[in-house]
């Protein structure tokens, strides 16, 4: 019987989705603030699942025997699990609209669940049944790349069937193709994107523009009010792009430069602090002027204050995406594909997209976005244009060991 190597956890990296799940991208809803990795309180029993992930994987990526036998011709259901407030929701927030749409044209009922409130407390939920062999009693759920990485690696999710996927082949947009850990995404398609930009209050920076990190690290009218994430592939990406290194391949060497870097601006206080969710109010109030900051907050701030500017630096920005998965052993796996398709057709993907506000990845919704709100369908954030998707970068995936060295040490740069 072939043996695995636990996929185990290391404290540095347990530390660091501690960060994420109490004042960074897990701390925010989906709605109030529009980031990726979900509300909810860390639960012990989660982070013990992802550290203690010892239990050898029933099947390894690329192994047919990870999929189950499906049921979805004589079974027309679907049982599909999101985040909450991730779904357009009609004005008495009783019903989805386009999940009735689907409903009514394909005969397949949806049970959409809203359980998922944080990555790592999900994988908690479902961990032992994959790895158990057991279908989970999920077919569709949404995780955050770095975990659809993990899942796909560790061979509990199904590789999805092309030709049940036409509208998604033909209308994924360039940006979210070619992910390293699903090159061509064969196991998993994106629900939305993530985007992270520079952010100012203009009248904190008395109308002057900031758009580089070279910007908000050396010019000395922002000093003490300059402000990074406490998200490491944010903060550390970003400033790899500005140094001319690209996040997809980049060495020890590289990474060592940019914390040296940002350690430079915590020597000289240029960096007032770095920061979770907590950033949009200090830029809203002006006491940070200027920072690093998620596309979807930005959004929601300029909704409310029109000083709140930002910009797309020169040398890119770092994107990543939540996406659906189909689980190893989900009993109807035809009916998940379709209903994938479905949310790729543009006047679908449009409904959603007006109602969630985060990056849409599906090409060609402008149109029919512009009949619901002509405003989102100009707004680069939502639907980017041909210079905005050129300058996206995603991250590259890192190995355990990566993983583990590079926390500690931005761990340190941060005084976590």
């Amino acid at each position: 019987m072939e043996q695995f190597e636990p996929d185990r956890l290391s404290a540095a990296q347990l530390a660091a989705m501690r960060r994420s799940l109490t004042s960074g991208r897990g701390a925010l809803t989906r709605r109030s603030l529009l980031r990726a990795s979900g509300v909810g309180a860390l639960t012990l029993g989660g982070l013990s699942a992802l550290s203690a992930c010892g239990i050898p994987p029933a099947k390894r990526q690329g192994d047919a025997a990870a999929a189950s036998d499906d049921h979805s011709a004589q079974e027309k259901e679907i049982n599909f699990s999101n985040w909450t407030e991730y779904m357009d929701t009609s004005e008495e927030d009783k019903t989805h609209p386009t999940l009735e749409e689907f409903a009514k044209r394909t005969g397949i009922k949806v049970k959409y669940t809203e359980d998922i409130n944080d990555n790592v407390e999900f994988f908690g939920k479902i961990r032992p049944q994959l790895a158990a062999g057991q279908d989970t009693g999920r077919d569709l759920i949404v995780v955050t790349d770095w975990l659809a990485a993990r899942i796909i690696r560790l061979g509990w999710a199904q590789k999805l069937d092309p030709a049940h996927l036409p509208h998604a082949y033909a209308n994924l947009i360039p940006q979210f193709r070619t992910p390293d850990w699903d090159p061509g995404r064969s196991y998993s398609y994106p629900w939305t994107g993530i985007d992270t930009v520079i952010a100012y209050n203009a009248k904190a920076t008395d109308g002057k523009k900031v758009d580089s990190v070279t910007q908000l690290l050396d010019d000395p009218s922002l000093k003490g009010r300059v402000g990074f994430l406490t998200e490491m592939r944010d903060t550390v990406g970003m400033t790899l792009l500005d140094q001319g290194k690209d996040p997809a391949t980049f060495t020890t060497a590289d990474y060592d430069a940019a914390i040296g870097r940002l350690q430079k601006g915590v020597d000289t206080k240029q960096i007032r602090r770095f920061t979770g969710n907590d950033y949009t109010s200090d830029l809203d109030k002006g006491d940070l002027a200027a920072c690093l900051a998620w596309a979807g907050d930005v959004i929601q701030l300029q909704a409310g204050n029109p000083d709140i500017k930002y910009a797309i630096p020169a040398p890119g920005y770092i994107t990543s995406s939540d996406n659906l998965l189909v689980p190893a052993h989900a009993r109807h796996k035809a009916n998940a594909e379709k209903l994938i398709d479905f949310y790729y057709e543009p006047p679908i993907a449009a409904q959603l997209a007006a109602f969630i506000s985060y990056v849409c990845p599906v090409e060609g919704v402008q149109e029919d976005l512009a009949k619901i709100d002509p405003a989102l369908a100009e707004n680069p954030l939502i639907i980017p244009d041909k210079a905005m998707a050129a300058k996206a970068h995603a991250f590259r995936s890192l190995s355990s060991e990566e993983e583990t060295a590079y926390e500690e040490k931005f761990a340190k740069l941060i005084g976590a």
